[in-house]
């Protein structure tokens, strides 16, 4: 729940506690903004939204069958964006994973792609690891485009129930062998003839969203759209 600040109080709070764009540090005046103006259209955004066999789906031709997948910006590195991302996984920025999703979520009210989705599905977090980072960025990514879009979450339908170690620098045959048995859904009923949309932070081999799709796939009457905050185009 938001505090509400009277107006004639924000510039004072503003003054002893001010907020900086995360990209080049710009005071800035609205405390929800995460980006100034200038950094947010720098983001290089795929435009994937409405394209039909665009690259991200590509990469699950053949191996997960998807009603529609998107992401909104490519992952490059050192740049805005791996910044981010870094900061959303690794030192405790959780507004970054709203942030981006509520863009996502401006960008799914726009398409006609997307129209019959139901439900959200957040990727899973292994419970060590989301207690070790105090969140799932995926969680808080569908948390935004629900903010927005206003389709609800399903929780702990789905479940990672093997730990495993960060697949940053493994080629997509080892991230493929990683994930074998690594999801399970638990609660079928909650997802039984549903248009589920399945999200995640970033989309490299789609391994990972893979082996979660095909388990939700597997339920019956379901089926499956993919959306990710960021995709890298070049494929280990």
């Amino acid at each position: 729940m938001k505090t509400y600040v009277p107006a004639f109080l924000q510039p004072l709070l503003h003054l002893l506690y001010p907020h900086y764009c995360e990209g080049c540090h710009t005071d800035l005046l609205i405390r929800e903004s995460l980006l100034c103006s200038r950094c947010e259209f720098s983001l290089p955004a795929t435009g994937y939204w409405d394209i039909s066999g665009n690259p991200v789906e590509k990469i699950f031709r053949a191996r997960l069958l998807v009603q529609a997948a998107a992401a909104d910006y490519f992952f490059t590195q050192d740049s805005l964006l791996q910044h981010l991302m870094q900061s959303l996984k690794y030192k405790n920025l959780p507004e970054a994973g709203r942030w981006l999703g509520k863009k996502m979520g401006y960008a799914l009210q726009k398409t006609d792609r997307f129209t019959s989705i139901d439900c959200i599905i957040p990727l899973p977090l292994h419970p060590k690891k989301e207690f070790i980072r105090g969140y799932n960025q995926a969680q808080l990514i569908a948390e935004g485009i629900s903010e927005v879009w206003q389709k609800p979450i399903i929780q702990n339908a789905v479940i990672r129930n093997q730990f495993t170690r960060t697949q940053t620098h493994e080629n997509r045959n080892s991230r493929w062998n990683n994930m074998q048995g690594v999801f399970s859904v638990v609660q079928p009923v909650k997802l039984e003839h549903k248009h589920c949309l399945l999200v995640d932070d970033v989309i490299t081999t789609g391994a990972t969203l893979e082996a979660c799709g095909n388990e939700i796939l597997m339920v019956k009457g379901c089926s499956l759209s993919l959306a990710a905050a960021a995709y890298t185009a070049i494929q280990p």
